[in-house]
């Protein structure tokens, strides 16, 4: 029988509130606490490798153009030593984040200048424009690629109107070859790193799924869980009158166990009863805490006289808890209910295992009565 003065001292927190609210705090930590500030720990081995690959692709194009030895110091400086010095800058930097992010923008500044010094040979020009913006969208970080976008444009119109160059478009086969490192291994590089990622977010969905399903104190299923389960049932039994019995389950003058032992031992006895009911299900119930004190076992494929068994193996697992308390007994109520043509809903099915519930109370509690 539920008792709404005790329910609202002892209900915690809904358990798929709780999983959110939990997650939702790890999350705003790990954003602020772990990933922002480690971001440019995680781009630095990517620019590398990136720059490396790029300085291929220009080295190709600057051999096949028969570029200039001050074209080549500038490919040493900014594909060989820039990711370095961004890391080091990113590394002292009171905002790493911050500096990551100037970083990146910096790199489109890079690529934006080598378009036109490249003398706008389309397909490293192409290249390296696309997967600096792809990396921009990778970092997850929000809206720098169109940020970029304005970076690299202003640095190829900068260099284009000081370095004036002729177009040469075409691509001779060494410029061709030296594209495909970077083509190949950074989609590669980045196929696996979001493959990871998709990983790890599928396994945090689960996690998080776990906990919405699961009460915390209980290592039951939580309300919301259970109560699915049970119209599952009303609706199998509406199909093709696939039997179920619904138990409820509240234990006796837990009120007054709290004020005599205090909420401490108060919540010993939920995890203690709900271990009792876990250990009494058959292998096809299912039981949840339905609030406070109370819990549901659903008993599939159960009649009435089935499921007054069960209760009664439940009592006597109730009152088998012997390790809270030396003088401490426990017992319980239960409300059964096996599903009959006049529950229409679950609505029904719930208010009928509660008045069985209700009547075993007044008959003197420790004892179950059928709806």
């Amino acid at each position: 029988m539920r008792d709404n003065s005790r329910m609202s001292d002892t209900t915690p927190m809904p358990p798929a509130a709780a999983a959110a609210t939990v997650a939702a705090e790890s999350g705003r930590a790990a954003r602020a606490g772990v990933s922002l500030e480690s971001t440019f720990r995680r781009i630095y081995p990517i620019r590398v490798l990136g720059m490396g690959l790029g300085g291929v692709a220009i080295g190709g194009t600057l051999y096949a153009q028969h570029a200039q030895a001050l074209l080549w110091w500038l490919m040493f400086l900014t594909c060989l030593i820039w990711p370095h010095l961004g890391f080091v800058h990113a590394l002292k930097s009171r905002d790493p984040y911050g500096a990551e992010r100037r970083n990146l923008l910096l790199d489109s500044v890079i690529v934006g200048a080598w378009v036109p010094l490249m003398h706008f040979c389309l397909l490293p020009s192409a290249i390296l424009v696309t997967v600096t913006t792809f990396d921009k969208l990778n970092t997850g970080m929000r809206r720098l690629w169109l940020q970029s976008i304005p970076f690299l444009l202003g640095a190829t119109l900068v260099v284009t109107a000081w370095w004036r160059p002729y177009p040469a478009l075409g691509s001779a086969l060494i410029v061709v070859v030296c594209c495909l490192p970077l083509l190949v291994v950074h989609t590669l590089v980045t196929g696996m790193a979001n493959y990871r990622l998709v990983r790890t977010t599928a396994h945090q969905n689960r996690l998080l799924e776990a906990m919405r399903r699961t009460d915390a104190q209980t290592r039951l299923l939580s309300r919301e869980s259970v109560l699915e389960h049970c119209e599952a049932a009303l609706q199998r039994y509406a199909a093709n009158g696939t039997e179920a019995a619904l138990l409820m389950v509240d234990i006796d003058h837990f009120k007054a166990i709290n004020d005599t032992y205090g909420h401490a031992v108060g919540d010993e006895a939920i995890a203690a009863v709900a271990d009792a009911i876990r250990a009494c299900l058959r292998q096809q119930d299912v039981a949840g805490r339905y609030g406070g004190d109370e819990f549901i076992v659903l008993c599939l494929g159960a009649g009435e006289s089935q499921a007054q068994w069960i209760a009664q193996r439940l009592l006597q697992g109730i009152e088998g808890v012997r390790e809270l308390r030396a003088e401490l007994r426990l017992t319980g109520s239960i409300g059964i209910a096996a599903l009959q043509p006049r529950h229409h809903s679950l609505r029904d099915w719930l208010h009928a295992a509660d008045q069985a519930l209700y009547r075993a109370k007044a008959q003197g509690r420790n004892r179950a009565s059928v709806a």
